[in-house]
Parts: structure tokens; sequence; C-alpha cells
């Protein structure tokens, strides 16, 4: 067979063998990890009828789990993309002592647990706390309540908006910045038609990570939530508890809603993504 075969026409050639056992090695892992589980979600919901399934995800409690799930983590994604480029900004542009230690601590919510998060958190924020106490003489609660979530999903998500969009401002050469400053653009405009369109697609990159994370959080949202049913229960709780009063098919089906919903919301923003990535390079 010759070596320019249609057969293997699809890839690349490469000097470096193996590509059909680390492909069904890829297939193979993605499947059991990601897909099989996934699977097993919907089978286990079909197992319900339409109406039933039906009645479950417009109950008044589920509705309101899932506002607060997906309401909130909007919330927390859209602060992580204003005040991650603020950071991304300072750290990139600026020098300062101990910067690097500032530069390091922004991975600290990446290697703390969530649970200690969310019991340092509370801590801080109750009204007995150190922040918490400042706030309480002005009537502003931030443990137990919605307000408390928002922080936590804040403090998860800011690493994913920093770290995606500090290498693309660091690699954007600041020539071009110059060039516009020469040509009579103020500092405002230069940031508007110059650094912001470059960076644009990675600050939205960031926003769905800080998003997907921040929708799926359980450890540090349930300790500064409160859990109220109707107030600040969010969606993985109401998960879990079904789980525990073995409602297993209702746990699906919120858990199916989720996916979905997820699923439909990232790929928006990945559409929005390539959109503005394809406007960059023409405007190039």
């Amino acid at each position: 067979m010759s070596a320019s075969s249609p057969r293997f026409a699809f890839r690349q050639q490469s000097v470096i063998p193996g590509f059909g056992l680390t492909m069904g090695l890829t297939l193979t892992w993605l499947g059991l990890i990601v897909l099989l589980p996934l699977s097993a979600l919907f089978i286990k919901t079909s197992e319900l009828t339409f109406e039933r399934f039906i009645a479950i995800v417009t109950a008044a409690r589920t509705l309101h789990a899932l506002q607060v799930s997906f309401g909130l983590a909007l919330v927390a994604a859209l602060v992580n993309v204003v005040f991650g480029a603020i950071v991304v900004w300072v750290l990139v542009r600026y020098e300062f002592p101990f910067k690097k230690v500032v530069d390091a601590l922004i991975d600290i919510p990446f290697a703390l647990p969530t649970a200690v998060a969310g019991i340092a958190l509370t801590a801080l924020y109750a009204e007995n706390g150190w922040v918490g106490s400042l706030l309480a003489p002005l009537g502003i609660k931030v443990s137990f309540t919605p307000l408390g979530i928002v922080v936590a999903l804040v403090f998860i998500g800011l690493p994913f908006v920093v770290r995606t969009v500090q290498p693309v401002l660091a690699d954007l050469d600041q020539e071009l910045e110059e060039a516009a400053a020469s040509l009579g653009a103020t500092r405002t405009q230069t940031l508007v038609k110059v650094v912001l369109p470059s960076i644009w697609p990675a600050l939205l990159t960031g926003f769905a990570l800080a998003f997907a994370r921040a929708v799926g959080e359980y450890g540090s949202v349930i300790f500064i939530a409160g859990n109220l049913p109707g107030v600040s229960e969010i969606a993985p709780l109401l998960i879990v508890i079904r789980l525990e009063e073995f409602r297993y098919a209702d746990a699906t089906a919120i858990a199916t809603v989720m996916l979905v919903a997820s699923f439909l919301l990232l790929l928006v923003i990945n559409r929005l993504q390539r959109w503005a990535e394809l406007r960059g390079s023409r405007n190039a």
C-alpha cells in the first residue's frame, strides 16, 4: 500500500507513530468519564413520564432553585469579568512590591477546598465577623442571603477570568497603544478601540468558565447561603436533598435541566467568542 493511500487522507501524516492507539484511548477515556455518566443521567430521567417530568421541573421550589443558581451565577460571572479585567491590567502593566505574592494569591480558590472557603467566607461576612460587623450598621447582610451566594461565586470564579485574560494582555504589543496615542487618541479611546477588541475573546472565555464553575458550585455556597427554600436554596443542594429522600428520578430530572440549560448557554457564549475572534481578525 502506498504512503499516499486515501485510507489515511483524513489525518496529517506524522513522524511519530501511534495515532490509532492514542485516538482509541482518548475516545475510551472520554466515553467513560463524560459520555457514560451523561447517558446514565438521561436514561434515569427517561423513567419518568413526560407529565411527571414537567411537574418536577416546574414546581415552585425547583424553579426558584434554578433561578437562584443560574441568575446568581450570571451576576457573579459578570462581576468577575469587570474586576478580573482590572486585576489583570494591574498585574500585567504595573510593577509594585510583592507583585508575585499578589499574583499567587489569585490561585488560592483553585487550591483551597470549597468547604473551607465556604466556612471562611461565612465567618468573615457574618454579622459578628470582621467584614459583616462593618456592614451590619449599614443594613447590609451578607451571610445566609443570596448576596452571600454571589460573594462565594465571585471568590471561586475570579481565577478563571484572570488566568484566561492575563496571557493575552501580556502578549499584546504596547506599540499599538503608543501608536494610537501618537495619533491623538485619549487613554479611554485607546482602551476601548485597541485593547478591549484584542482581549474580548479571552474575556468571553473567562466569563464562560466562571459561569460554568459557578452554576455547579456546591461546597462553598451551602455554608454561606442559609439554604432556605424559596430564598437562598441552590439547585445542586435541591438535587442532594432529593437523593437523600431516595427520589432519584426527581434528582436526575433537575440535573438534566441544569445540564441542558448550561450546555445551551455555553454554546451561545462560544458562538459569541467565535464571532469576536472573526471580527478581530477582519479588523486586524
